[in-house]
């Protein structure tokens, strides 16, 4: 950003006939990485206050049901979604576990970016008393010699990652006593997985 700042005060020292196009230019620039260092920051600040859950006992239908309804408007996206229609209560942090839902969706949203029909899915599905959580994508997957890396802090296959994402996402998952891992096909796409105990007897929900 600094030497982006130079380039420009030197056009204009210069007087430089388009100095307006590159004052646009350098403005664009700097927004995009300005962005970015938010993100970074946002990152290692969860990353950092992760290991201080305040947990509630909550619905956690209710919050996946709050979330799909932001993506289900996507453009260009088939978004796919399969509940059980049924309470599904689980003791753990709240704010955490939207976090973790958020980020594994918008992964599978980058995940099928560059493809001509995109289609990211969730569904629950009760496996005696655990609820486990599906989310999937029609992306290129997931290549085998990254696969045993994709939890571990840091890591990152994108050029503005912070690769705390998933990390952090395990981490959530340990801490509510449940567990995460994937299933991925090169070429056709990747499921997450994350299963969570059900703390209390399951009811049949309102009709949402």
């Amino acid at each position: 950003m600094k030497l982006s700042i130079q380039y420009l005060q030197k056009a204009v020292n210069n007087n430089s006939v388009n100095v307006k196009e590159m004052t646009a230019s350098v403005a664009k620039t700097l927004v995009e990485q300005i962005d970015h260092l938010s993100k970074i920051a946002s990152d290692f600040s969860q990353f950092a206050n992760i290991g201080n859950p305040v947990v509630e006992l909550f619905d956690l239908h209710e919050l996946l049901y709050s979330l799909t309804s932001l993506y289900e408007t996507t453009e260009n996206i088939l978004f796919k979604w399969v509940p059980v229609h049924q309470h599904v209560l689980v003791y753990a942090d709240k704010t955490q576990l939207n976090r973790l839902f958020t980020n594994l969706l918008q992964n599978a949203m980058e995940a099928c970016e560059n493809k001509d029909r995109q289609v990211v899915s969730i569904s629950e599905e009760l496996n005696g008393s655990n609820i486990i959580v599906k989310v999937t994508d029609n992306g290129e997957g997931i290549p085998l010699q990254t696969q045993s890396k994709i939890f571990i802090p840091n890591f990152t296959t994108k050029s503005s990652g912070t690769g705390l994402g998933l990390a952090m996402s395990k981490t959530i998952v340990e801490q509510a006593k449940g567990r995460i891992w994937f299933e991925t096909k090169v070429g056709e796409g990747s499921t997450f997985f994350v299963e969570l105990p059900v703390e209390t007897e399951i009811q049949p929900a309102a009709v949402v």
